[in-house]
């Protein structure tokens, strides 16, 4: 037991241990992060205070917003006050901290994305039925499935790391803690370990995003009998949930879908699923929505 406790905290080694590098980082991530939360709070705003948009689909790209935006926050500040420090430390409970929040939101983003796909296949497939089938309770329901599986997500895998033997060394290559640097520190064999990981996040975020795949393939299917007004209206939509799902599903099953490794281009797919997903999310959903550009003017 007591060899658990022989790490206290951890070292990262940041983004860069290029000196002039680390000036650009506090600037330039200092405004991702400054637009990341303007963005997805505007839309939070607009959304809720706009009538015209009371609908399934905007109470579901609202949450989204929000959790982006606390998704962000998870890594985003530390990353950006550590630019301005030779070293950079988190204490033990701060990083499993951080692996919970990276996995609690990361995983509600994910079913909430699958249950956002559900709503546009039941809008443009069942068009008829969708006030039915889409009423408050049953999108009420849907989020608070979305919270409760990534509560559940984060649980196992924070369980699954916080008893592992970390007894040195203790500094982690790389801006934040997560799974696979923490693996490499622990001192045992990993490979089962790592297996875990691949199936409760790698192997999970393939499968859902074939389900997403195959979901979007039939709604763009059955787009052929709307009219040229309407398939476009529609096409619209659902090229903004595609763009988005491509943002965050590709990252994550490029970093959790192989065994215990990490290479030297992992950084910076985090930093896109972290930061530059989340900033890219509200631009890609107003660029291409008239409705939320108008609430928006609105304000």
């Amino acid at each position: 037991m007591e060899k658990k406790r022989n790490v206290t905290e951890f070292i990262l080694i940041g983004l860069t241990q290029n000196p002039q590098m680390q000036k650009v980082v506090f600037p330039v991530f200092l405004v991702l992060y400054m637009v990341t939360l303007a963005g997805n709070l505007l839309i939070v705003v607009a959304i809720t205070t706009s009538r015209a948009l009371n609908t399934p689909m905007y109470f579901f790209l609202t949450h989204l917003a929000l959790i982006d935006t606390i998704y962000s926050s998870s890594s985003a500040p530390k990353l950006i006050v550590d630019s301005l420090h030779e070293k950079k430390i988190i204490s033990f409970s701060g990083c499993m901290a951080q692996v919970y929040a990276e996995h609690i939101f990361g995983a509600a983003e994910i079913i909430l994305l699958t249950v956002m796909a559900y709503d546009r296949y039941v809008a443009i497939c069942k068009p008829l039925h969708y006030t039915a089938i889409m009423s408050p309770q049953v999108c009420g329901l849907l989020v608070g499935v979305a919270w409760a599986g990534g509560f559940l997500h984060a649980t196992v895998q924070i369980l699954f790391i916080v008893w592992l033997p970390f007894c040195g060394p203790n500094v982690i290559d790389h801006f934040m803690c997560d799974l696979y640097p923490l693996l490499k520190l622990v001192c045992m064999d990993t490979h089962t370990l790592g297996l875990f990981v691949a199936a409760n996040s790698g192997f999970i975020c393939l499968l859902i995003f074939l389900l997403l795949v195959v979901s979007y393939v039939v709604i763009l299917c059955s787009l052929r009998t709307y009219s040229l007004e309407g398939r476009h209206k529609a096409l619209s939509t659902c090229v903004a949930h595609i763009t988005v799902v491509v943002l965050f599903f590709v990252p994550c099953m490029f970093v959790y879908l192989r065994p215990v490794t990490t290479l030297p281009i992992d950084k910076a797919v985090a930093v896109f699923y972290t930061i530059v997903a989340p900033m890219l999310n509200p631009l890609i959903y107003t660029l291409r929505n008239a409705d939320v550009k108008n609430a928006i003017r609105k304000l």
